[in-house]
């Protein structure tokens, strides 16, 4: 055994990798037959970047580095690995008998690697995306320019963003449209239906789809809402459809297997698909996904591509919005002809997917005083001084930042809670008590910890619970999907009692209607007083108390802070010192992956 894999274990206990990073060096050195430094480190470090979200391992960016550091107070145990030079790496790696297609490991021409898996998903996603980006589908562009006119008559922006950006995902076989909460991303996409709907004769098969059991039903909500007030006749509304389904569900995932239902061999029965949260999706669930959509049926995505990327490998919405550089000039004039405004030009980069990709930047939830508005666009810009300034203006009284001992906190926190538990109390009707409990939020950066997620829940639940497992009012969140009770992963339920005071734990159904269910029956469930930022997205609370770590830390990222920011409404907390704020502010979310370059090319990295 060489002396660096002889090392692995203790690089381990120390938490710099994971005991499946040191399986998996063991496993390839084993296959190759090679425990050079060269091919222990590529696989030990590819495991750890994808189990950090990466797609891939830059072996540039790693060589000539300290990959491993030494223990500090250990100075005797050995020195810091440092990286092979990216020549050497690569030479070696490259005559490997386990670098190659149909091996575990990949090194790209851009000197990449890849678990073979990740990079076949990428390259086959990519591949998709750019097919799909150059369809164009038949269009009446005249029963077009009519019905963008009427269901667009009372936007009096100029550009309308929104009214671009649905006659784009009519006019392309592909449409990607970004925006912040309050921009109007899924109006737009139920004028996006009705308008394909007067465009064909016959009814469109579309599905409409969520990462989440949550996404899915708040997607639900809001297509119910929109459409209700839509300017067409019936026999337009009848065909724009409300049901929603996870992806996972769409695509027949079951709980005992990996395999899924659809896929290329047997495609999904669709026109259109319609993906919301696509923030959220990470590359081997989007590349199945797209896979399994037909060649010729429309692919309109939805999210925030300055949202946190989803928990596993990828940041696609991200990388698939590239720089959103703009039309090119023969598709820039096409819109403008069927909107009748002038629209600016683009960046000229040449790119397949320049004309399917549409921002929307004004937000009809935060006006231009907004102090949440301003301090998520200074956040989202990486402005840590402007944003720290605003925390600290008196005359934005909706953001601010607090600081204290754990404690404090959650003194803080139960004092947020505490109008929810009054309504409990009173005897509020369930509708009252989720409005009510929608009001405040606890958001924490970290899981673990005593200013994590479960520290906060378990302080609170203490309190509030007086030492019960179940008492009036316990919110809880479902981590696990159970398909026979229809609760998802990310449903939240409130324990209540009934009119005999025996509780149930109360969920929000269709139609204003309560479904309770007895505690015994839940699937895998959490107190959720208190939830991290990552499970957070997708919500809407009236005020938020964002609680970040003592310390600085790699996951503050400007990414995390945007997101807890935007999902209020009314007000926002920063619970926190302010030079970790600043420093999470000044760091970026970056991920490995070569899917940017794919789609866009190298000058928009």
């Amino acid at each position: 055994m060489s002396d660096l894999l002889a090392r692995l274990d203790a690089f381990a206990e120390r938490g710099v990798l994971s005991d499946l990073d040191v399986r998996f060096a063991r496993f390839i050195a084993g296959v190759a037959q090679d425990t050079s430094p060269e091919i222990v480190l590529a696989a030990a470090l590819v495991s750890r970047q994808v189990d950090r979200g990466h797609v891939c391992a830059d072996l540039a960016e790693l060589a000539g580095r300290v990959v491993l550091p030494a223990d500090d107070d250990d100075p005797e145990s050995g020195l810091p690995v440092i990286a092979p030079s990216l020549a050497k790496w690569r030479m070696t790696l490259e005559a490997s008998s386990v670098v190659g297609e149909n091996r575990p490991l990949v090194v790209d021409g851009a000197g990449r690697l890849y678990l073979e898996r990740y990079w076949r998903h990428e390259r086959s996603l990519a591949k998709a995306l750019v097919e799909r980006a150059a369809v164009e589908p038949p269009v009446d562009e005249a029963r077009l320019r009519a019905d963008l006119a009427r269901l667009f008559a009372d936007d009096r922006e100029r550009p309308s963003w929104q009214q671009v950006a649905a006659a784009t995902a009519v006019l392309r076989g592909l449409c990607v449209v970004s925006g912040g909460p309050g921009t109007g991303k899924t109006s737009t996409v139920v004028r996006v239906l009705a308008l394909l709907a007067g465009q064909s004769e016959r009814v469109l098969r579309i599905g409409l789809v969520a990462p989440t059991g949550k996404a899915a039903a708040r997607l639900q909500e809001s297509i119910r809402a929109a459409r209700a007030s839509l300017p067409v006749d019936d026999a337009i509304r009848a065909r724009i459809p409300d049901a929603t389904s996870t992806i996972h569900r769409l695509l027949g995932a079951r709980r005992d297997s990996t395999a899924l239902r659809y896929g290329p061999e047997r495609p999904l029965a669709l026109d259109v698909l319609v993906v919301d949260e696509a923030s959220m999706i990470d590359l081997a669930l989007m590349a199945r996904l797209v896979a399994a959509l037909p060649a010729d049926a429309r692919l309109l995505l939805l999210g925030d591509r300055d949202q946190l990327a989803s928990v596993e490998a990828g940041a696609v919405l991200g990388d698939v919005c590239g720089s959103a550089p703009g039309f090119s000039p023969a598709f820039r004039a096409r819109v403008e002809n069927i909107v009748g405004t002038p629209l600016p030009a683009g960046a000229g980069v040449a790119s397949p997917l320049a004309d399917s990709v549409v921002l929307l930047t004004k937000s009809h939830r935060f006006g231009r005083d907004s102090g949440i508005g301003r301090l998520a666009a200074a956040v989202n810009r990486g402005e840590a001084n402007d944003a720290t300034a605003l925390l600290a203006d008196a005359a934005l009284p909706d953001v601010e930042r607090a600081e204290g001992d754990e404690t404090t906190l959650v003194q803080a926190a139960l004092a947020g809670y505490g109008a929810h538990h009054d309504r409990v109390r009173s005897g509020a009707t369930a509708a009252e008590i989720f409005e009510g409990f929608r009001a405040f939020r606890v958001l924490c950066a970290h899981r673990h910890g005593p200013r994590g997620a479960e520290g906060v829940n378990k302080r609170l639940a203490a309190t509030f619970g007086e030492g019960e497992d179940w008492y009036a009012g316990r919110p809880v969140l479902i981590t696990q999907n159970d398909y026979a009770l229809r609760l998802f992963n990310g449903d939240v339920g409130i324990a209540l009692p009934d009119a005999q005071g025996r509780l149930a734990v109360c969920f929000e159904g269709d139609e204003g209607r309560v479904r309770r269910i007895p505690p015994i029956r839940l699937p895998p469930h959490e107190t959720t007083y208190a939830t991290t930022i990552h499970k957070s997205q997708g919500s809407e609370f009236g005020r938020v108390l964002i609680v970040l770590p003592p310390d600085d830390s790699r996951l503050l990222t400007r990414e995390l802070l945007y997101t807890a920011i935007t999902r209020a409404r009314e007000a926002v907390t920063v619970w926190g010192d302010e030079l970790v704020f600043g420093a999470a502010v000044e760091r970026r979310l970056v991920r490995s992956s070569g899917l940017r370059d794919a789609l866009w090319g190298r000058e928009t990295v």
